[in-house]
């Protein structure tokens, strides 16, 4: 019979906070409802804003992302807020959650700021050919954590922006145009006229290496068994490498032509024959 006392007491209990909680359950839902709905709002107005723009894609993806957790984040809270809940436990619980998450993904959160900053003031972008943290490559996809890089030899190097953001980058399609210095050594017997004539020769023929500014040969180095010299010309980065090819491989026949030595290593051996 006590027991029965007791269940019909809890029961009576369970039914008065249902019935007091209900006008604040409601409101919460009305809440949650219109909410969600303004959030879609805004979400279509910031597209819509973009589409607009001439932003980059990865950037613009991030930022719709993250407007519209911000503003779930927010939702959320007037929800909970309005269930009865204080905003200073509130508060305290998120800053106490933030804190444990945040020293359990330290090295991620490093991740996210160095994706930002990528994202922002745009060092390099999807398509460039950069070099960086020890990796050469074309950049094939930038995300928030990491950036993915094609490699000469079509391998995905993948570097979290952390280090990216923090490291030394050379970007080599950020100009239009590239330089490239080659060298080249002759004998001490060839004649270094010929010579920069014929490498000035070879830039003249070919259409990809551009005139302005002009190719120029110099004498870079009397080393100890060659005359090192150096020959600065330009191309567009699309032409660069073929013409570079071009260079090296004219260079040679043509050299060889001419009947001007390129040095290299040679070894003598000796045998000593015993009587």
């Amino acid at each position: 019979m006590e027991q029965l006392k007791d269940f019909e007491k809890h029961a009576q209990e369970a039914i008065d906070w249902v019935w007091n909680m209900l006008p604040n359950l409601i409101a919460a839902i009305i809440i949650l409802i219109v909410g969600l709905w303004i959030i879609r709002l805004i979400n279509k107005l910031v597209r819509k804003f973009f589409a607009k723009k001439d932003y980059d894609l990865a950037l613009e993806s991030f930022l719709q992302s993250f407007i519209s957790i911000s503003l779930k984040v927010v939702l959320v809270i007037l929800v909970v807020t309005q269930l009865g809940v204080k905003t200073s436990s509130l508060v305290a619980i998120v800053g106490a959650a933030g804190l444990a998450i945040g020293l359990a993904l330290q090295g991620s959160l490093a991740n996210f700021a160095g994706g930002v900053l990528i994202l922002l003031f745009k060092p390099f972008k999807v398509g460039d050919w950069i070099s960086a943290q020890g990796q050469d490559g074309a950049v094939k996809e930038i995300s928030i954590f990491q950036t993915k890089l094609n490699t000469f030899g079509n391998q995905v190097a993948i570097i979290p922006n952390g280090q990216l953001s923090n490291g030394n980058i050379v970007n080599y399609n950020a100009e239009p145009i590239r330089r490239d210095n080659y060298k080249v050594g002759i004998g001490y017997g060839s004649n270094i006229k010929e010579a920069k004539d014929i490498l000035l020769q070879i830039c003249a023929e070919n259409e990809t290496i551009l005139n302005e500014p002009e190719p120029q040969v110099v004498v870079d180095a009397l080393a100890d068994s060659s005359v090192n010299l150096s020959l600065r010309w330009w191309a567009k980065n699309e032409d660069f490498w073929d013409a570079k090819f071009y260079i090296h491989e004219q260079t040679k026949l043509r050299f060889d032509k001419a009947g001007i030595e390129i040095p290299f290593p040679q070894r003598v051996m000796h045998s000593i024959k015993n009587d």
